[in-house]
């Protein structure tokens, strides 16, 4: 049988024993570390919020919903540890509790350095909210948060090991070739990054092509390590850092701002259309208002040329005439001008390049007055489509290869004129 006074020997034996006071203390002081940490989140979550949700500043919201003030909270439970075990002078003066005090200073440390990142999260975002927030930060952001962690993990390191900082940070100078191998791409983000910035050749939102790395959309972030494109085919590209620098890329940023965007393609002419104006012909065009003052110009300018010949003048090929190409190039450039969907303060020319094989290229260059993509695709084509379509008006066709329906037909001709050649009676 068990004697009525055990249970009173062992309560005399666990309060004799320092070690079991010592582990239920530990244990007590960890429960309530647990419950000042789960009052602590209830504060935050209902009372914070609420006088977050009632001033007038934004960045306090920020600061909530970046988990600046959850970080804050978790620092609870370590203070009550801390200053909990140094309550009791036995156990903060051994090993076991002083290694539990730097625990809960390191937990701090961490604390408020996650705290630190995430405010510099909150402020990156409010930043990016303002105008001036197209010239993306992220990557100094991201940058500054590196060199928190990087502080933290050395403080740790010194307060577990119980070095001096001086002596780490030699350490570490004596393993720079290595700490610069490891976070090359880091640095030279970063560098690309300030360089990016300051010369201001890139922001969020920006439409870029960069052919080497099949690149052809909207920047959508900007970050330490990578710029984020989404391309027009609506798959993303995500591009190094340092290529921006390293390599060429084409920011179309300035057409945008610009307000115009431009049209340059070449309309190829059959050069066996080319020919001189009759009298009747340009009798006509003069009925057409947008040639009416360039043809009075030309008559004009021509006539004084041809008189200036006096005698040899009479002879045709030494006078000089008007021709269906230049009255055409004429018209397009009226048409381009009288275009209400034409840029009138910026270039607009109708240029005829170098002849070739392709017949001869009349050239559009002008702007419209929209950088919209699909209003621009549709004003190209309504120009081309009239300038195509009024060709024949001039004499003069589209010059186009042969296709294979041409060559079918112009073979069943020759057949049809030889078969008429060689039948009886035939000539």
């Amino acid at each position: 049988m068990i004697p009525k006074e055990a249970p009173f020997n062992v309560m005399e034996e666990f309060l004799a024993s320092p070690e079991l006071k010592r582990v239920a203390f530990v244990a007590g002081l960890f429960l309530a570390a647990w419950l000042v940490g789960l009052l602590g989140r209830v504060f935050l979550h209902r009372v914070v919020r609420v006088a977050t949700r009632h001033t007038a500043w934004r960045w306090d919201d920020a600061l909530y919903e970046y988990g600046a003030f959850r970080w804050l909270a978790r620092m609870l439970p370590a203070i009550v540890v801390y200053y909990g075990i140094a309550l009791f002078l036995s156990v903060a003066d051994d090993d076991m509790g002083a290694f539990i005090r730097n625990l809960a200073v390191c937990w701090m440390i961490v604390c408020v350095i996650a705290a630190l990142g995430r405010a510099l999260i909150a402020f990156e975002s409010l930043y990016s909210a303002t105008p001036a927030g197209k010239r993306s930060i992220k990557g100094v952001v991201q940058l500054m948060q590196l060199a928190l962690w990087i502080v933290a993990l050395v403080l740790v390191i010194t307060k577990l090991t119980h070095q001096s900082i001086g002596l780490l940070l030699s350490g570490i100078g004596a393993m720079s070739a290595v700490l610069l191998l490891v976070f090359k791409d880091t640095i030279l983000g970063f560098v690309a990054g300030i360089q990016l910035s300051t010369n201001d050749m890139l922001r969020v939102g920006d439409w870029i092509t960069m052919a080497s790395a099949g690149v052809d959309g909207d920047v959508v972030d900007i970050t330490l390590h990578t710029v984020k494109v989404r391309n027009f085919d609506r798959t993303i590209v995500t591009v190094p850092t340092w290529r921006l620098i390293a390599e060429s890329f084409q920011n179309w940023r300035g057409m945008s701002e610009s307000g115009g965007r431009r049209i340059k393609r070449e309309l190829f002419i059959d050069a066996a259309g080319v020919r001189f104006l009759e009298d009747e012909e340009i009798e006509r065009f003069g009925k057409v208002h947008l040639l009416t003052g360039y043809l009075a110009r030309k008559r004009e300018d021509i006539s004084r040329w041809n008189e200036a010949l006096g005698e040899p003048g009479k002879l045709p090929v030494n006078r000089r005439r008007q021709t269906n190409i230049g009255a055409f190039r004429a018209y397009a450039d009226a048409y381009l001008a009288a275009h209400p969907d034409v840029h009138d303060r910026m270039t607009r020319m109708v240029r005829m390049r170098d002849p070739g094989a392709l017949g001869i290229p009349l050239e559009i260059y002008a702007f419209t007055n929209t950088v919209v993509w699909l209003d621009y695709e549709r004003i190209q084509a309504d120009i081309f489509d009239h300038l195509i379509a009024i060709l024949p008006e001039f004499g003069l066709h589209p010059f186009q290869q042969p296709s294979g329906g041409d060559l079918r037909e112009g073979f069943a001709a020759l057949r049809a004129s030889s078969a008429a050649a060689i039948a009886p009676g035939g000539d």
